[in-house]
This record gives structure tokens, sequence and C-alpha cells, in this order.
């Protein structure tokens, strides 16, 4: 029998964390970090990645970083081999890295519409099937975890701002990880998704401005918003031993908000 401390151990194991740099990704990256692993972290720009990785040695993580726009085919290519040239494997991958579009349906522009959808989706099927081709089947090992959200589990309220192509690409993020889990499953490879409510994030910041966190943490049956330790549980256990027997499930973290 294993100990329950070592189950949520990772050490020797390593992760690449997309949209690294801050927010939902900077988090996970802590708790896969200070619980051993080793990390690449990813992201544009080559300053918040630094400034990230200055925070992540601060807490003992031993962290790097890979500047790349993954909504660019080549650019996914480059951070697969090169997370692969500097960690030898990768046993985790985080697929984190997203945006969204704020507009009615009637009015929401082409190009938001196919910028949402490359990065949203495109780029994780890219990228997982990258690190799948070069790591995880040959290795026979894996922890896929893409970061989803509850708006791709239901729609928006009359009152709520309209993300129709945000909502879409992460409906698509939650059979993505249903159906890589039933077909990866045999090579040893876990997939399942984080569906977060609503936490504080440059994503959410216009958001937060314009509503308020107390109008916001009125919505979750907690009554409030996530925070910057909310997801690092959820996401060691898809991450780490404590979950080999759990794939292709969607874990929502929204403070009770679709439970109602």
């Amino acid at each position: 029998m294993t100990a329950v401390a070592d189950l949520f151990n990772l050490k020797g194991q390593t992760a690449l964390i997309t949209g690294g740099s801050s927010g939902l990704g900077l988090q996970i990256a802590e708790a896969l970090g200070t619980q051993g692993a080793r990390v690449v972290i990813s992201a544009r720009k080559a300053d918040v990645l630094e400034s990230a990785q200055a925070h992540l040695a601060g807490l003992d993580v031993d962290a790097s970083w890979i500047a790349a726009d993954n909504a660019r085919e080549d650019h996914v290519e480059r951070l697969a081999n090169d997370a692969m040239e500097r960690l030898g494997k990768i046993d985790i991958l985080v697929n984190n890295a997203g945006a969204t579009w704020g507009a009615a349906t009637a009015d929401h522009p082409l190009s938001a519409w196919d910028k949402v959808m490359n990065l949203n989706v495109r780029a994780i099927f890219l990228l997982t099937q990258q690190i799948g081709r070069l790591s995880m089947i040959p290795n026979r090992y894996g922890r896929v975890i893409n970061v989803a959200s509850i708006a791709g589990l239901k729609g928006n309220g009359p009152t709520s701002q309209p993300t129709i192509a945000y909502n879409t690409s992460k409906g698509a993020v939650v059979n993505f990880t249903r159906a890589l889990a039933g077909e990866w499953g045999k090579y040893g490879i876990t997939v399942n998704a984080l569906a977060p409510g609503f936490f504080p994030s440059k994503m959410t910041r216009g958001m937060i401005e314009k509503v308020g966190i107390e109008k916001l943490a009125e919505r979750a049956p907690l009554q409030r918003i996530g925070d910057d330790d909310d997801l690092k549980g959820a996401a060691l256990l898809f991450a780490s031993d404590a979950g080999k027997h759990i794939t292709g499930q969607i874990l929502a973290v929204d403070g009770g908000v679709t439970a109602v």
C-alpha cells in the first residue's frame, strides 16, 4: 500500500504548462513544481515568463520557460521539440493557454471566432498530438490536463456577456478530453479536464471591473470566486498517482455554480 502523501509526490516527473506565466497556469505550475516536478512554462511574452520563472524559483521550483505563440503551428512544433530537448520526456501536459471574445452572436467578427478556435481548440490538438508522439505514447505513460471552463458545460444567462466562440471552444475541449481518454488509455495515458468557474485573471479583469467581485460571488453557492490556491489540489490530483484511475473526466472548480 502506498502512503497517501507519496501518491501526490511528483519527484522525477516533468511537466509542460502552456499559458504558464500568470493566472491559472502559474497556479498549476506552483502546485506541480512544489510537489517535485521539473516544470517548463510557456506563453507568448518572454519578459512575463522571466518574471514567472523568478517567482517559481522563490518557491524552490525547478522551472524554465519557452516563449511560443500556440496559435501558430510552427511555434507549437518548436515548443514540443524544445521542451523535449530540455526535459528529456514530458510526463504531464497542461493545456491552459486560451483566449476569449465578448460579442453578440449576430455581430461576432469571423476573425475573432477563428482566433478563439485556433488557440482554444486547434492549438490543444496540435500540442497534445506532438507530445503524444514524442513522449507519452512511446513511454506508455502520461497525464494530459486540459483547462476547459464551466462555459463549456452550459450557456450564458440573459444578463451575462455573450461569448459564443469561447463557450463553443470550451465545449469542444470537454469532448476532446473524453474522446482522447478513450483512445489513449491503452498507452497508460490519462486525459482529464479542469472546468474553472470565475477566477481573477487577465482574461477576467474587465468583467471584474465592470460587475465587481461581490456581484460575481453572489452567483456561487459558496458566495465566493476562485482564489490563487483553488485550482491546485484538483490539478495535482489529475497529475499524480492519486488520480491514476481517473480519465475522461471533467471537474468543475466553480464554488458550486454548475450544481444549481
